[in-house]
């Protein structure tokens, strides 16, 4: 054992400071888009109010300048690189629709646009504090062992080869390996394991992880810019970044519309004028041609179907975090499931065991605070036995623990066993019985796992860092046949992207975060699932009912059937709007009650989805 070592806890390494995160009204999108919100909603119920027009008119025209100044300057600066901005071209269809009195429908326009800008600024925040608390969770200083004795030091300046002490209740300040000491380490943050992993010379340790009671010597093998904690770092920011660049299908499109409508509208105004026509007709030709092709029915057929879907999951424990998440959603072709956690609730549950050596582990373990120690005592009770009272309790870290319990000696200790989490119970050196545990299924696993496989073709794929006997037995249990364990969070980032597929990741871990931030599309148990997970995650589930997955998965699709059909409604409206201004003479009016028409209609359209029979489980 290693010696002259107390329990005092360095309060740095064991307790880092968390990250304070910013309310969304500290961030400046957020505060413009409720002002731009309440703006056009005080103007709008004054104008129902029978309000003399210039107090209406001058709320609009104020929500137009919260919410459209940020978009409009973006646009300027995109075209000084020569690039047309849908949200500039939002701002000019606004501004028009404005200037024929349409004051209404480009304030709502705006407010959507600002919304929707806001939502992305609050997620993106959200992510990077998310991975600030992550680094975080590697202590900031460690104990090095010198030639004098100990020294505390940042632990970022470690490097390979130096030897490091972990007191009891401490985290792990580098990657290593033991050379000294017994414990237990919680590794659940890097692996996944559910139950602490004994630690004794030889094995390896991981930055990050909580050690328990025992004092470990460990030296450093990898430099902690190298280390597990800090590659998953890496791994989401840089996943992040590639994701961040997903987009709507329709805003795939906006350039080359863009361009195309303004190429149009110009070319109404300038050309009949150089050959003399008159200048007031041919103005609102031109105007008439902006109202009814700007993209107003076009963003509307996408938004209200997405953000009614949204609300809908949202009602039923689902928190779908955008639009561009929930269309994803929708395209998913294939599943990968995390173990520990997700299929399974995540702590240690007893499944064999006699009355009499339960009795007696129970006794000897009421004092523990080790994961199996609970499991074994909360067993006892749940079956009603009777929990001796005990003397002389002594816990041994990686070990087990020892009592004296009505005169004897019990001693509860691991066990070798090549399908569960196992305990020897001896008394007075004979041996009394085994007790078997194992992490229990959540009831819906099963379900929700076929579902899945109903709804895209395939059955799951489970990944883990659990041991493979483990994950064949939970596998076995779920109707999983391809079973991949064993694996750290780079490894399930390379087998997500080996699937190629569209994959969905169902996972609750820090370990799992890589994987979701790099699949098509990730959603995340969020009643246990830490914080970089939860905001990693596309969609949360607060709750434990699994089978909330796949019916999420199929209300975004039928979201997306609901938005092509949109689409061709209000593409229908204004190619048909568009010629008859071309090539014949298209009334201001009408043009605007079919553009207003096409735009109500996609939105109401959308609206169905926020009843209850669009939710199917």
């Amino acid at each position: 054992m290693v010696p002259g070592v107390t329990s005092t806890l360095l309060p740095d390494a064991a307790h880092p400071t968390p990250v304070v995160k910013r309310s969304p009204l500290a961030i400046t999108e957020v505060r413009w888009a409720i002002a731009a919100t309440a703006l056009f909603l005080l103007g709008f119920a004054v104008k129902l109010a029978g309000a003399p027009p210039w107090t209406w008119w001058a709320l609009l025209l104020a929500c137009y300048a919260a919410g459209g100044w940020e978009p409009a300057l973006s646009g300027l600066k995109a075209l000084r690189e020569r690039t047309l901005d849908v949200d500039l071209l939002m701002i000019v269809a606004a501004i028009g629709a404005a200037s024929i009195g349409q004051v209404v429908d480009g304030g709502l326009l705006i407010v959507i646009f600002a919304t929707s800008g806001a939502l992305e600024a609050v997620l993106t925040q959200r992510t990077a504090d998310s991975v600030r608390g992550l680094l975080d969770l590697a202590p900031q200083r460690a104990c090095l062992l010198t030639d004098d004795g100990e020294r505390e030091v940042d632990a970022a300046t470690l490097r390979i080869g130096d030897e490091i002490l972990v007191r009891p209740g401490e985290r792990i300040g580098a990657d290593g390996e033991v050379t000294d000491g017994h414990s237990d380490a919680d590794e659940a943050s890097i692996t996944g394991e559910p139950l602490p992993a004994p630690k004794r010379p030889g094995n390896e340790v991981f930055a990050g992880s909580l050690n328990g009671t025992g004092a470990l010597r460990v030296r450093v093998t990898r430099d902690p810019q190298d280390s597990v904690i800090a590659r998953i770092v890496a791994m989401v920011e840089e996943a992040s970044a590639t994701k961040a660049k997903t987009q709507l299908f329709i805003e795939k499109i906006e350039q080359r519309y863009s361009v195309a409508m303004v190429a149009v509208t110009v070319a109404l105004f300038a050309v009949p004028l150089l050959f003399g026509a008159a200048l007031e007709p041919t103005l609102l030709r031109a105007m008439t041609f902006m109202i009814v092709a700007s993209p107003c029915a076009l963003v509307l057929a996408t938004m209200p179907p997405l953000l009614a879907a949204i609300a809908n999951a949202g009602k039923r424990g689902v928190l779908v975090k955008s639009a561009v998440a929930m269309e994803q959603l929708g395209t998913v072709d294939a599943v990968a499931l995390d173990k520990t956690g997700t299929l399974t609730e995540g702590t240690p549950h007893v499944v064999t065991g006699q009355d009499e050596v339960l009795s007696l582990a129970a006794a000897a373990e009421q004092y523990s605070e080790h994961p199996i120690g609970r499991a074994i005592v909360a067993a006892a009770r749940e079956r009603g036995l009777p929990i001796p009272s005990a003397a002389d309790f002594q816990a041994t870290p990686g070990v087990g623990v020892t009592a004296r319990v009505s005169g004897q000696v019990v001693v509860v200790r691991r066990h070798d066993s090549s399908d569960n989490t196992a305990v020897e119970v001896v008394v007075d050196d004979r041996r009394a019985g085994v007790i078997e545990l194992a992490d229990r299924v959540r009831p819906s696993s099963e379900a929700a796992v076929g579902e899945l496989a109903v709804l895209t073709g395939r059955s799951p794929v489970l990944l883990t860092g659990d041991n493979q006997a483990a994950a064949q037995r939970v596998a076995a249990n779920v109707g999983i046949t391809d079973v991949r364990a064993g694996l750290l969070p780079q490894d399930k980032v390379r087998a997500v992207q080996e699937m190629n597929h569209k994959v969905l990741f169902v996972g609750d871990g820090v370990n799992d975060a890589p994987a979701l931030a790099t699949a098509h599309a990730g959603i995340a148990l969020g009643r246990k699932g830490s914080d970089l997970t939860v905001d990693t995650a596309d969609a949360v589930v607060i709750g434990d009912d699994l089978t909330v997955v796949p019916a999420v998965v199929a209300l975004a699709r039928r979201a997306r059937r609901v938005v092509i059909a949109n689409l061709a409604i209000a593409g229908a409206f204004i190619v048909v709007l568009s010629i008859w201004d071309l090539v014949g003479t298209l009334p201001l009016p009408l043009g605007v009650a079919g553009h207003e028409g096409s735009t109500v209609l996609v939105a109401l359209n959308g609206m169905r989805l926020l009843s209850g029979r669009w939710w199917k489980r």
